[in-house]
Parts: structure tokens; sequence; C-alpha cells
């Protein structure tokens, strides 16, 4: 996948609210009718990784730049991180109580320890290869973490921490699913991996589309078939997100068609194993991230990618559009009528009536 690292740096990833994201199992949405949309700020930057912690909107960027925008002081912080003359975008974001953790794209690998005022950061783990690319990284505790890359052999690339992210160590080969030639990743927005409890899934596109998924944590792994669009460099899925063990959304599509709406969204009610697609030939085409409404008992779904925002409201059967906007890349819930969203040069709250 350097072809697209070289053009626009856009294909190797996942979309997710992690293991310490909001609940969103307890009462079911009356559905929303129109939205409020609101600029946080605008820079020359672009953002395809957020997280949410308590009242900021933390974010990794292109230009070795990463931040925050705090919700309660309005009050944006940024900072950069230098390492010689390497150009280093980050694409990958992460939370702990005590450390926020960014993971940047392509050779070579850098991941980073913050702390929680923004100001001080730590390299934890480096990887030097032609082939490395990470795509998205996820926690599902405290001390558990998990970033998962390109290929580099003909094995998922997968890193993890058992120490709250102090170190990462490669799983080997043995212990993980092969991969077809030109199955990959999307370096979306952050949401190829979907943490929810122990349990774990993993989406890749490319020439072949599957859900990697492991019920342990990443100590094992089974490998399940989706119907959604591949066969391609820049097709398949882009982005996941379970709203239980049970009920998963992904989508994507065909980069190079951004307009095609057939084949590119499906759904699942047995934990990733088999899938069905939905909303064939309606509605929005390339998908660059998907989330679950909390609250909304599993039928509310919101959709930003080439097409703008889209909204369902009965777990993706129909939509509507919300916004035309397409140079929003990923979106998290601050609760179940806000959400935050980001991309090319902008962050925005959005607000769902």
């Amino acid at each position: 996948m350097r072809k697209i690292f070289a053009a626009i740096l856009f294909f190797s990833g996942l979309c997710f609210v992690g293991a310490q994201s909001l609940n969103k199992n307890k009462i079911k949405s009356a559905g929303f009718s129109s939205v409020q949309i609101d600029t946080i700020f605008q820079d020359q930057i672009s953002i395809r990784a957020i997280v949410l912690d308590h009242d900021k909107i933390w974010y990794a960027g292109d230009k070795n730049r990463y931040g925050f925008y705090d919700l309660k002081s309005k009050e944006k912080f940024e900072n950069t991180i230098a390492e010689g003359s390497l150009k280093i975008e980050f694409r990958s974001i992460a939370k702990t109580t005590n450390y926020i953790y960014i993971l940047s794209v392509a050779n070579p690998a850098l991941l980073y320890q913050i702390t929680k005022d923004g100001k001080k950061f730590q390299l934890v783990y480096q990887e030097k290869n032609e082939k490395v690319f990470y795509d998205s990284m996820q926690f599902w505790n405290d001390k558990d973490g998990i970033a998962v890359g390109d290929p580099i052999t003909d094995r998922l690339t997968i890193i993890k921490t058992n120490d709250g992210g102090k170190t990462w160590n490669k799983l080997p080969d043995g212990k993980l699913p092969k991969l077809f030639e030109g199955e990959a990743h999307f370096a979306a927005s952050n949401t190829n991996i979907i943490v929810e409890d122990n349990n774990t899934w993993i989406v890749s596109g490319g020439k072949k589309s599957r859900v990697f998924y492991s019920p342990d944590k990443g100590n094992s792994w089974s490998a399940y078939e989706t119907p959604i669009i591949q066969g391609k460099q820049m097709t398949g899925i882009f982005t996941a997100d379970f709203y239980d063990a049970k009920r998963g959304f992904i989508s994507g599509g065909n980069y190079e068609l951004p307009n095609q709406n057939s084949e590119n969204k499906a759904v699942t009610n047995d934990g990733g194993k088999t899938w069905k697609l939905i909303a064939v030939n309606q509605a929005f085409g390339y998908a660059s991230c998907v989330q679950y409404v909390p609250k909304s008992n599993g039928k509310g779904i919101v959709v930003v990618g080439a097409s703008g925002l889209y909204y369902s409201s009965d777990g993706g059967v129909n939509w509507v559009q919300f916004s035309k906007d397409p140079s929003l890349y990923t979106i998290r819930f601050v609760d179940e009528t806000t959400a935050i969203a980001a991309g090319s040069n902008k962050m925005i709250r959005i607000h769902f009536k």
C-alpha cells in the first residue's frame, strides 16, 4: 500500500470509540431530523484521529502535530514533535487514565506517550521497515492496548502493550492469521480496530476485505468473510463500529469511485461471523468513518465520508443526509446528541436535533 502513501497517504487503517467509550446500551433514541454545526477551529491541518477525554477532544494530525481542544474553556492547545528532518503524520490516537498515545504511519513508525497537559511526550515504540505502515490503535483498559499495521510478512501486523503503554511488543507470526496478497488496512479514521470488553475486531481492505475477531484481547483470532466490495487496491472496509458484542456495522467502498453506493455497507448480528449488505444502491458512497449513536439501542448510526454526513435511525436500512461536506474524515460522540468531527483543515461540533 505504498502507492497510496506516496500519492495521498491514505491507504492503511479502522474507526471506533474504545473500551473506555460511552455506554451505548441504555435508552432508545427517538431519532434526529436536523443538525446544527458549529466550527470549533480551522487550520491548515489534516486530522484523521480524535479521542474524547473528559472535556478535551484530542487530535492527531499531519506535519508532526497533535493537540486538544478544551470544550469547557474553549481553548486550543497544539504541540509539534521534532525528530530530525522527519515529516511525521499521526493517524492513530488512544487514551488511558494517565496518558494519551499517538502513532505515526509510514517508516519509521513512531509511537509517543503524552502527558494529559499535552506538554511532555516520550517515544515508547519505534519500528523501521520499508513496509511499515500503522493504521489504528485502541486500549481495552488502562493496561492493555493494541495497534494494527499493514502486513510486513503474510500475516497481520499487531503490536500490544500490557503495562499501560510504557512498552510495546510485536505479536509473533505464529499467533496471527494469514492475509491474502493485496490485503491490508486503511488509515482513514482510526476505526480499523474495535474493542468491547475482551472482544476485538480488526477490518481489512484491498484485494480482500475481511473481519478478524479475537475473544481474548488478541491472543487468538478467527477470520470472517464479508460481502463488501473488494478486489482492487482501494476497495474494501475503511471503517467499522460495534454497538455491543453482537451488533456491528462495516462500511467503506471504492475510494476511487466515491459515489458508488452498492456493496459498501453491511451489518452483523452475530459478532461479526456473518455480514449482510444493507441499503444497496442507496444513501452514501465511500465512507471514512462510522459510529453508533450512544443509547440508541443499535438503531442510530452516523457516517462521514465523500458524500457528507449521513444518519440512520433504523440500524442502517434508511438514511438521511444532514451535510454535503466531503472534508470530514472522523467523528466521535460526546453524548447521545452531540458529536465532534474533524478532517481537512478543521474540527466541528455537531448538535443532532
